[in-house]
């Protein structure tokens, strides 16, 4: 038998699984579909929360952790595994922010480095940038992971790892119970039993759990994306502006997004969401105007109150544990919110105070039909 069961394979699920792995624990890991083909194949992959000065310590402290975290994971997988994840260090400019002074009193307070930048200076660096703009504050050694490609190379690792199991196409219906103790998932293909059970479901966590009678307030939060193909050196850093951003690729390809939408697990892309893209593109790069994007799409964030994740054991239900619950920031926060949870499931000393994610006090019983 099993040590643990992970529930979802995108990339929380999949580091989860391989954080465990790497500590020696036999893993199982069940994902209904195909891995990292959800919220993690449709994110931009930016290693930063959008606006850091406006999420609370407790997003703040994983986002820190990973963004340390992040260049030597890279390094680690495209050893181990040949699949490079692409961490691709740009810097990140954020333009005409309403909420500039909030935003540098927080990194100095925070000993990020954030500063203001000449705008005469901004264009110089970024020659492509539309002319609109006022004001400019820069964050130096902000990165982007090519997100479909972590996950593949997630993965391969997994794969690559005797104690690990990898299946897909598995889709869990409901808890095993031995009394207030969780033993395993019923799935389509069988039973599936282990000491211990992480929900990493992300935006499906919600009704895995509603079997428990346990209302978990994470709901899908659909988000639309474009691409472009321009050359390698097109657009030298990532920019930001009025929620809507531009991310390169090594390769030249540029990431415009993002929508958000409370339309229910509906992932269906739409020509109103298309049509406000590209407006954004062309305001942030004018020469996007004569291009056509290349692809389109839209995926699901698991949202949740002030995008807190929710990382622990479930009280009442022992051998239960939830990583889940990262909103827009599942990337950025993926790497600390996995060591965390294997920190605490191993009973040792977290990387940071993990009472802000406890999912105790922060779900809801109710009555079973």
């Amino acid at each position: 038998m099993p040590d643990v069961i992970v529930v979802g394979g995108g990339v929380v699920g999949l580091l989860t699984a391989w954080t465990l792995g790497q500590a020696s624990a036999e893993v199982v890991l069940l994902e209904r579909g195909e891995t990292g083909r959800e919220a993690s194949w449709a994110g931009g992959g930016i290693v930063s929360p959008l606006y850091p000065w406006r999420y609370s310590d407790a997003v703040a402290n994983l986002a820190h952790w990973s963004q340390d975290f992040y260049p030597s994971l890279g390094e680690r997988l495209l050893a181990d595994t040949g699949l490079d994840p692409e961490v691709h260090v740009t810097g990140l400019y954020w333009l005409d922010l309403d909420d500039q002074e909030r935003a540098l009193a927080w990194a100095a307070a925070n000993q990020r480095p954030l500063q203001a930048v000449d705008i005469d200076a901004l264009y110089d660096a970024v020659p492509v940038l539309g002319r609109s703009f006022q004001r400019a504050v820069y964050m130096p050694g902000v990165a982007n992971v090519r997100n479909p490609r972590l996950a593949k190379s997630l993965r391969e690792a997994l794969v690559r790892l005797p104690n690990v199991q990898v299946c897909e196409q598995v889709q869990v219906q409901s808890f095993l119970s031995e009394g207030e103790r969780v033993a395993g998932v019923r799935t389509g293909a069988g039973e599936f039993r282990a000491g211990r059970v992480v929900l990493a479901a992300g935006a499906w966590s919600g009704e895995l759990l509603a079997s428990l009678g346990l209302e978990l307030p994470v709901a899908p939060v659909k988000g639309q994306m474009i691409l472009y193909r321009c050359a390698a050196d097109f657009l030298p850093s990532m920019v930001l502006a009025k929620g809507r951003y531009a991310i390169p690729r090594r390769d030249g390809h540029i990431l415009v997004g993002s929508t958000l939408e409370h339309t229910g697990f509906d992932k269906t892309p739409s020509s109103e969401a298309l049509a406000s893209l590209r407006a954004s593109a062309q305001e942030l790069i004018p020469e996007l105007a004569g291009l056509e994007p290349v692809q389109h799409w839209a995926g699901l964030r698991p949202g949740s109150p002030e995008g807190i994740p929710f990382i622990g054991e479930v009280p009442g239900f022992r051998g239960l544990w939830l990583n889940t619950g990262h909103y827009r920031n599942g990337l950025v926060l993926a790497p600390a919110s996995c060591q965390l949870l294997a920190d605490l499931m191993q009973g040792g000393k977290t990387i940071i105070d993990p009472r802000p994610y406890a999912p105790e006090g922060r779900l809801v019983a109710t009555p079973l039909s």
